[in-house]
């Protein structure tokens, strides 16, 4: 009798699954459009109000203020933060860190505002928008194992983080074109890959547990992480100077 009822489990499981997964890569999601919300309602906000744009910004020298350089350098500590303390902190301790992480990284991207026109700001978001929309349904829906795809990824990552290193120094614009070619296939490339690991992950979760609702916070920073970068990569090749 059991080995008859066996093949009804095992379907019956794997139908369990799927929307266990969907509803975990939504929260992933959700989350992700709520971060990305706030940064983009933050950097118009420091971008237009002259007071608050002053405490990133030194008015009479016209240099970044000590505001301005924990405001560039605080995301960072704060994405190690939760990466470090991810078994010690709560699922509502990375809630708030995220939601604090996005409002500072709206801060420090307001001076896209003073760089470039506003209209090619937001023809590079919906550009970005598509692009990451249509990897992360090839990501969803491959049944090709992105695995090796992602780390040679991640080692163009770590190329790229390298290369923008040196080009501080030697501020040339055809190696800052190149780094930013570089980075658009990278973080294309990584959109597909994150979400394809966030699907398995998701096909693993059970339930809405404690340790669930700090993976989908941390899902939803790496496709946050993605996007932004992504973002500034194609505002390079986009991006109408003031």
């Amino acid at each position: 009798m059991n080995n008859l009822n066996r093949p009804y489990n095992i379907a019956h499981t794997k139908q369990e699954t799927i929307p266990v997964a969907k509803t975990f890569l939504s929260g992933v999601f959700m989350w992700m459009f709520l971060a990305l919300s706030i940064t983009a309602v933050t950097s118009y906000l420091f971008a237009t109000t002259p007071s608050l744009l002053n405490m990133l910004i030194n008015p009479e020298t016209g240099s970044m203020s000590g505001t301005g350089w924990i405001v560039m350098l605080a995301p960072l500590g704060l994405v190690l933060l939760m990466a470090m303390g991810y078994q010690r902190l709560s699922a509502s301790s990375l809630v708030l860190i995220f939601v604090v992480y996005s409002i500072l990284m709206g801060a420090s991207l307001s001076f896209i505002f003073l760089i470039y026109t506003g209209a090619s700001i937001a023809k590079t978001f919906l550009i970005t928008s598509a692009m990451f929309g249509v990897m992360a349904v090839v990501g969803y829906t491959t049944k090709t194992d992105l695995s090796k795809f992602g780390s040679i990824m991640f080692m163009g990552l770590i190329g790229i983080i390298i290369a923008s290193v040196i080009n501080m120094f030697m501020r040339s614009e055809m190696m800052d074109y190149i780094i930013s070619f570089i980075g658009v296939l990278v973080f294309t490339g990584l959109t597909a890959y994150d979400v394809q690991k966030l699907k398995r992950i998701g096909a693993s979760v059970t339930g809405e547990t404690e340790n669930a609702r700090k993976l989908t916070i941390m899902g939803a920073l790496t496709l946050y992480l993605d996007f932004i970068n992504l973002f500034l990569f194609l505002l390079r090749f986009f991006g109408n100077r003031r």
